[in-house]
Protein backbone atom coordinates (compact mmCIF):
# COMPACT_ATOMS: atom_id res chain seq x y z
CA UNK A 1 0.00 0.00 0.00
CA UNK A 2 1.20 3.41 -1.21
CA UNK A 3 1.32 5.22 2.15
CA UNK A 4 1.89 1.51 4.39
CA UNK A 5 5.04 3.20 5.09
CA UNK A 6 3.64 5.91 7.23
CA UNK A 7 4.33 3.72 10.55
CA UNK A 8 5.51 5.93 13.48
CA UNK A 9 8.59 3.59 14.16
CA UNK A 10 10.56 2.46 11.65
CA UNK A 11 13.14 -0.24 11.57
CA UNK A 12 16.75 -0.94 9.78
CA UNK A 13 17.31 2.59 10.13
CA UNK A 14 21.12 3.82 9.09
CA UNK A 15 23.32 7.40 9.81
CA UNK A 16 24.73 8.27 6.56
CA UNK A 17 26.10 10.92 4.13
CA UNK A 18 24.10 12.18 1.61
CA UNK A 19 25.96 12.10 -1.90
CA UNK A 20 27.19 15.90 -2.06
CA UNK A 21 27.08 16.42 1.65
CA UNK A 22 29.60 15.18 3.49
CA UNK A 23 30.19 14.83 7.06
CA UNK A 24 31.76 18.06 8.24
CA UNK A 25 28.42 20.19 5.92
CA UNK A 26 25.93 18.30 7.65
CA UNK A 27 27.63 18.36 11.07
CA UNK A 28 27.41 22.30 10.29
CA UNK A 29 23.58 22.69 9.74
CA UNK A 30 22.45 24.52 12.92
CA UNK A 31 21.19 22.26 15.65
CA UNK A 32 22.14 19.03 13.50
CA UNK A 33 22.03 16.02 15.52
CA UNK A 34 21.55 13.18 12.87
CA UNK A 35 20.92 12.11 8.91
CA UNK A 36 18.85 9.12 9.05
CA UNK A 37 17.33 6.71 5.93
CA UNK A 38 15.01 4.04 6.74
CA UNK A 39 13.51 1.56 4.44
CA UNK A 40 10.13 2.45 5.10
CA UNK A 41 10.92 5.76 3.16
CA UNK A 42 12.47 4.88 0.24
CA UNK A 43 14.53 7.62 -1.31
CA UNK A 44 13.56 9.55 1.19
CA UNK A 45 16.68 11.07 3.87
CA UNK A 46 15.76 12.69 7.26
CA UNK A 47 17.89 15.62 8.74
CA UNK A 48 16.84 15.65 12.56
CA UNK A 49 17.69 18.92 14.07
CA UNK A 50 16.98 20.36 17.47
CA UNK A 51 15.27 23.60 16.99
CA UNK A 52 15.86 26.59 18.91
CA UNK A 53 12.52 28.45 18.16
CA UNK A 54 9.12 26.88 17.06
CA UNK A 55 6.99 30.40 16.60
CA UNK A 56 7.83 31.69 13.29
CA UNK A 57 6.22 35.88 13.75
CA UNK A 58 4.97 37.12 10.45
CA UNK A 59 5.94 40.18 8.71
CA UNK A 60 3.88 43.25 10.43
CA UNK A 61 3.07 44.86 7.45
CA UNK A 62 1.00 41.45 6.68
CA UNK A 63 -2.67 41.71 6.02
CA UNK A 64 -3.36 37.89 7.19
CA UNK A 65 -5.39 37.03 9.95
CA UNK A 66 -2.63 35.56 12.02
CA UNK A 67 0.69 36.73 13.25
CA UNK A 68 2.24 33.51 13.58
CA UNK A 69 3.64 30.34 12.16
CA UNK A 70 4.95 27.07 13.06
CA UNK A 71 6.87 24.96 10.48
CA UNK A 72 7.95 21.27 12.22
CA UNK A 73 9.12 20.51 8.81
CA UNK A 74 11.35 21.80 5.65
CA UNK A 75 11.37 20.06 2.12
CA UNK A 76 8.23 18.17 1.39
CA UNK A 77 8.09 15.00 0.41
CA UNK A 78 4.54 15.67 -1.34
CA UNK A 79 6.94 17.02 -4.28
CA UNK A 80 4.60 19.18 -6.14
CA UNK A 81 6.63 20.73 -9.28
CA UNK A 82 4.91 24.25 -8.45
CA UNK A 83 5.67 24.37 -4.81
CA UNK A 84 6.63 27.96 -3.86
CA UNK A 85 8.70 26.55 -0.77
CA UNK A 86 11.30 25.03 -3.21
CA UNK A 87 13.55 28.47 -2.54
CA UNK A 88 14.07 28.05 1.35
CA UNK A 89 16.29 24.71 0.61
CA UNK A 90 18.63 27.00 -1.17
CA UNK A 91 19.57 28.36 2.56
CA UNK A 92 20.66 24.93 3.57
CA UNK A 93 23.07 24.73 0.73
CA UNK A 94 20.78 21.79 -0.86
CA UNK A 95 18.66 22.21 -4.25
CA UNK A 96 15.22 23.17 -4.94
CA UNK A 97 14.77 20.17 -6.96
CA UNK A 98 14.96 16.76 -5.91
CA UNK A 99 16.98 17.46 -2.40
CA UNK A 100 13.18 19.58 -1.45
CA UNK A 101 11.34 16.85 -2.53
CA UNK A 102 13.84 13.78 -0.71
CA UNK A 103 16.26 15.40 1.86
CA UNK A 104 13.94 16.64 4.74
CA UNK A 105 15.04 18.94 7.97
CA UNK A 106 12.43 17.55 10.97
CA UNK A 107 12.61 19.70 14.08
CA UNK A 108 12.49 16.22 16.76
CA UNK A 109 12.15 18.98 19.49
CA UNK A 110 9.37 21.34 17.91
CA UNK A 111 6.66 20.26 20.06
CA UNK A 112 8.92 20.68 23.94
CA UNK A 113 10.48 24.64 22.27
CA UNK A 114 6.53 25.59 21.30
CA UNK A 115 5.34 24.36 24.74
CA UNK A 116 7.79 26.80 26.51
CA UNK A 117 7.38 29.48 24.12
CA UNK A 118 3.69 29.29 24.50
CA UNK A 119 3.97 29.43 28.35
CA UNK A 120 6.19 32.85 28.44
CA UNK A 121 4.35 35.62 30.05
CA UNK A 122 4.48 37.47 27.20
CA UNK A 123 2.42 35.31 24.56
CA UNK A 124 -1.18 36.47 24.55
CA UNK A 125 -2.66 33.74 22.85
CA UNK A 126 -2.22 34.79 18.82
CA UNK A 127 -3.65 33.06 16.02
CA UNK A 128 -1.22 30.11 14.35
CA UNK A 129 -1.24 29.00 11.53
CA UNK A 130 0.33 25.69 10.39
CA UNK A 131 0.91 24.67 6.54
CA UNK A 132 1.95 28.01 5.65
CA UNK A 133 5.33 26.68 4.27
CA UNK A 134 5.66 23.41 3.52
CA UNK A 135 2.80 20.50 4.70
CA UNK A 136 2.79 19.83 8.26
CA UNK A 137 1.17 16.32 6.94
CA UNK A 138 3.53 15.26 4.72
CA UNK A 139 5.43 11.54 4.77
CA UNK A 140 7.80 12.73 7.21
CA UNK A 141 4.61 13.18 9.90
CA UNK A 142 4.02 9.15 9.60
CA UNK A 143 7.10 8.39 11.22
CA UNK A 144 8.04 11.45 13.37
CA UNK A 145 4.38 11.49 14.48
CA UNK A 146 5.07 15.73 15.66
CA UNK A 147 1.44 16.96 15.14
CA UNK A 148 0.01 15.71 18.55
CA UNK A 149 2.44 17.35 20.48
CA UNK A 150 2.31 20.54 18.71
CA UNK A 151 -2.21 20.18 18.57
CA UNK A 152 -1.39 19.48 22.12
CA UNK A 153 0.83 22.59 23.23
CA UNK A 154 -1.25 24.83 21.40
CA UNK A 155 -4.36 23.43 23.28
CA UNK A 156 -3.07 23.52 26.95
CA UNK A 157 -2.37 27.37 26.04
CA UNK A 158 -5.56 28.15 24.36
CA UNK A 159 -4.14 29.17 21.00
CA UNK A 160 -6.48 29.26 18.29
CA UNK A 161 -4.97 27.55 15.14
CA UNK A 162 -5.50 26.86 11.44
CA UNK A 163 -4.09 23.84 8.95
CA UNK A 164 -3.58 24.07 5.92
CA UNK A 165 -2.63 20.51 4.33
CA UNK A 166 -2.39 17.85 1.57
CA UNK A 167 -1.81 15.05 3.43
CA UNK A 168 -5.09 12.42 4.59
CA UNK A 169 -3.03 12.35 7.92
CA UNK A 170 -4.69 14.42 9.19
CA UNK A 171 -7.67 12.33 9.71
CA UNK A 172 -5.62 10.75 12.88
CA UNK A 173 -5.70 13.87 14.88
CA UNK A 174 -9.26 14.68 14.17
CA UNK A 175 -10.66 13.89 17.51
CA UNK A 176 -7.69 15.78 19.06
CA UNK A 177 -8.69 18.37 17.19
CA UNK A 178 -12.26 18.08 17.62
CA UNK A 179 -11.74 17.74 21.44
CA UNK A 180 -9.50 21.09 21.21
CA UNK A 181 -11.97 22.77 19.65
CA UNK A 182 -15.05 22.77 22.48
CA UNK A 183 -12.37 25.50 23.62
CA UNK A 184 -10.67 27.47 20.94
CA UNK A 185 -10.85 28.01 17.43
CA UNK A 186 -9.50 25.12 15.20
CA UNK A 187 -9.86 25.97 11.11
CA UNK A 188 -8.86 23.15 8.76
CA UNK A 189 -8.28 23.34 5.36
CA UNK A 190 -7.73 20.98 2.22
CA UNK A 191 -5.45 21.81 -0.85
CA UNK A 192 -7.37 20.28 -4.20
CA UNK A 193 -6.66 21.52 -7.16
CA UNK A 194 -6.66 18.56 -9.68
CA UNK A 195 -9.50 16.23 -10.85
CA UNK A 196 -7.55 14.03 -13.38
CA UNK A 197 -5.94 11.34 -11.13
CA UNK A 198 -2.99 10.79 -13.92
CA UNK A 199 -2.26 14.49 -13.93
CA UNK A 200 -2.29 15.01 -10.44
CA UNK A 201 -0.10 12.05 -10.25
CA UNK A 202 2.30 13.68 -12.26
CA UNK A 203 2.05 16.96 -11.12
CA UNK A 204 1.89 15.97 -7.39
CA UNK A 205 3.79 12.63 -6.81
CA UNK A 206 4.17 11.77 -3.70
CA UNK A 207 0.63 13.07 -2.66
CA UNK A 208 -2.31 11.70 -1.55
CA UNK A 209 -4.93 11.33 -4.49
CA UNK A 210 -7.92 14.01 -4.86
CA UNK A 211 -10.39 11.19 -4.17
CA UNK A 212 -8.50 10.32 -0.63
CA UNK A 213 -8.34 14.36 -0.13
CA UNK A 214 -12.56 14.25 -0.55
CA UNK A 215 -12.32 11.84 1.76
CA UNK A 216 -10.78 13.41 4.22
CA UNK A 217 -12.90 16.31 4.11
CA UNK A 218 -16.01 13.88 4.50
CA UNK A 219 -14.33 12.73 7.75
CA UNK A 220 -13.25 16.06 8.79
CA UNK A 221 -16.94 17.53 8.40
CA UNK A 222 -18.12 14.68 10.32
CA UNK A 223 -15.98 14.61 12.92
CA UNK A 224 -18.06 18.68 13.07
CA UNK A 225 -15.50 20.90 11.11
CA UNK A 226 -16.57 23.19 8.37
CA UNK A 227 -13.13 22.50 6.13
CA UNK A 228 -12.31 24.99 3.31
CA UNK A 229 -10.55 23.64 0.37
CA UNK A 230 -7.91 25.82 -1.25
CA UNK A 231 -8.12 24.99 -5.30
CA UNK A 232 -4.58 26.09 -5.79
CA UNK A 233 -3.03 26.56 -7.97
CA UNK A 234 -5.26 26.21 -11.35
CA UNK A 235 -2.90 25.71 -13.90
CA UNK A 236 -3.42 27.52 -17.26
CA UNK A 237 -4.47 25.18 -20.41
CA UNK A 238 -4.05 21.90 -17.94
CA UNK A 239 -7.01 22.25 -14.75
CA UNK A 240 -9.10 25.50 -15.94
CA UNK A 241 -11.81 24.59 -18.09
CA UNK A 242 -15.21 24.87 -17.11
CA UNK A 243 -15.94 21.49 -17.56
CA UNK A 244 -12.81 20.20 -15.39
CA UNK A 245 -13.51 22.87 -12.92
CA UNK A 246 -17.67 21.84 -12.88
CA UNK A 247 -16.52 18.33 -12.20
CA UNK A 248 -13.76 19.43 -9.43
CA UNK A 249 -16.07 21.74 -7.53
CA UNK A 250 -18.78 19.24 -7.37
CA UNK A 251 -16.92 16.56 -6.08
CA UNK A 252 -15.55 19.06 -2.93
CA UNK A 253 -18.96 20.12 -2.55
CA UNK A 254 -20.58 16.73 -2.54
CA UNK A 255 -17.36 15.80 -0.12
CA UNK A 256 -19.39 17.90 2.25
CA UNK A 257 -16.59 21.41 2.21
CA UNK A 258 -17.87 24.56 3.72
CA UNK A 259 -16.08 26.91 0.87
CA UNK A 260 -13.42 27.16 -1.91
CA UNK A 261 -10.59 29.99 -2.25
CA UNK A 262 -8.91 29.45 -5.83
CA UNK A 263 -6.09 31.45 -7.31
CA UNK A 264 -3.83 30.74 -10.53
CA UNK A 265 -0.32 28.90 -10.42
CA UNK A 266 2.41 31.25 -9.09
CA UNK A 267 5.75 30.50 -10.56
CA UNK A 268 8.59 32.47 -8.50
CA UNK A 269 12.17 32.72 -10.18
CA UNK A 270 13.30 29.40 -7.99
CA UNK A 271 10.58 27.45 -8.99
CA UNK A 272 10.70 28.05 -12.52
CA UNK A 273 13.57 25.46 -13.64
CA UNK A 274 12.07 22.70 -11.52
CA UNK A 275 8.47 23.48 -13.08
CA UNK A 276 9.56 23.98 -16.60
CA UNK A 277 11.68 21.00 -16.51
CA UNK A 278 8.32 19.47 -15.82
CA UNK A 279 6.47 20.84 -18.16
CA UNK A 280 9.08 20.05 -21.43
CA UNK A 281 8.96 16.34 -20.29
CA UNK A 282 5.08 15.62 -19.99
CA UNK A 283 3.40 18.38 -21.76
CA UNK A 284 6.17 19.90 -24.25
CA UNK A 285 3.19 21.50 -26.73
CA UNK A 286 2.57 23.64 -23.58
CA UNK A 287 5.95 25.52 -23.42
CA UNK A 288 5.71 28.15 -25.58
CA UNK A 289 2.10 29.04 -23.52
CA UNK A 290 3.41 29.23 -20.59
CA UNK A 291 6.45 30.87 -21.73
CA UNK A 292 4.08 33.90 -22.36
CA UNK A 293 2.06 33.82 -19.29
CA UNK A 294 5.19 33.70 -17.19
CA UNK A 295 7.55 35.63 -19.09
CA UNK A 296 11.21 36.23 -17.77
CA UNK A 297 11.14 37.39 -13.82
CA UNK A 298 7.66 37.06 -13.91
CA UNK A 299 5.59 35.01 -11.38
CA UNK A 300 2.40 35.87 -11.43
CA UNK A 301 -0.13 35.06 -14.36
CA UNK A 302 -0.89 38.37 -16.58
CA UNK A 303 -4.22 39.97 -15.24
CA UNK A 304 -5.98 38.99 -18.33
CA UNK A 305 -5.79 35.43 -17.33
CA UNK A 306 -6.60 35.63 -14.36
CA UNK A 307 -10.15 37.89 -14.98
CA UNK A 308 -10.83 35.31 -17.64
CA UNK A 309 -10.10 32.58 -14.71
CA UNK A 310 -12.45 34.34 -12.34
CA UNK A 311 -15.08 35.22 -15.20
CA UNK A 312 -15.08 31.11 -15.63
CA UNK A 313 -14.86 29.43 -11.74
CA UNK A 314 -16.77 32.15 -9.65
CA UNK A 315 -19.96 31.37 -11.09
CA UNK A 316 -19.31 27.50 -10.66
CA UNK A 317 -18.28 28.41 -6.86
CA UNK A 318 -21.31 30.44 -6.17
CA UNK A 319 -23.92 27.72 -7.58
CA UNK A 320 -22.49 25.07 -5.68
CA UNK A 321 -22.83 27.44 -2.57
CA UNK A 322 -18.96 27.08 -2.18
CA UNK A 323 -18.56 31.12 -1.89
CA UNK A 324 -16.40 31.86 1.32
CA UNK A 325 -18.43 33.64 4.40
CA UNK A 326 -16.99 36.07 6.26
CA UNK A 327 -16.60 34.09 9.07
CA UNK A 328 -14.11 31.63 7.25
CA UNK A 329 -10.68 32.07 8.49
CA UNK A 330 -8.26 32.50 5.79
CA UNK A 331 -5.31 30.13 5.58
CA UNK A 332 -3.27 31.32 2.68
CA UNK A 333 -0.13 29.91 1.14
CA UNK A 334 2.78 31.57 0.67
CA UNK A 335 2.70 33.20 -2.63
CA UNK A 336 -0.61 34.91 -1.40
CA UNK A 337 1.20 36.50 2.06
CA UNK A 338 3.83 37.43 -0.11
CA UNK A 339 1.51 39.24 -2.68
CA UNK A 340 0.05 41.09 0.37
CA UNK A 341 3.48 41.64 1.91
CA UNK A 342 6.46 42.46 -0.18
CA UNK A 343 7.08 44.03 -3.16
CA UNK A 344 7.44 41.77 -6.46
CA UNK A 345 10.64 39.75 -6.39
CA UNK A 346 11.70 40.60 -2.70
CA UNK A 347 11.97 37.19 -1.43
CA UNK A 348 11.14 36.16 2.12
CA UNK A 349 13.97 35.06 4.19
CA UNK A 350 12.70 31.64 5.71
CA UNK A 351 12.99 30.93 9.64
CA UNK A 352 15.03 27.67 9.75
CA UNK A 353 14.98 26.60 12.81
Amino acid sequence: MRWGGQSVTATRERQSALPGLGLAEMAAMPGHLRTVRSPDFKGMVFHEVLAKSALNKVPGASSMPFSWTVNPYRGCSHACVYCFARGSHRYLDLDSGRDFDSQIVVKVNVAEVLSRELTRPSWQGEYVALGTNTDPYQRAEGRYALMPGIIDALGRSNTPLSILTKGTLLRRDLAQLAELRQRVEVSLAMSIAIADHELQQSVEPGTPSTRARLNTIAAAREAGFAPQVFLMPVLPHLTDSVPQLTRLLYDIREAGASSVMYGPLHLRSHVKPWFFEWLEREQPDLVPAYRALYPGASARAPQQYRMELAARIRPIIKRFGLERRHEDRLIPTAAVRQAATQAPGVPIAPTLF
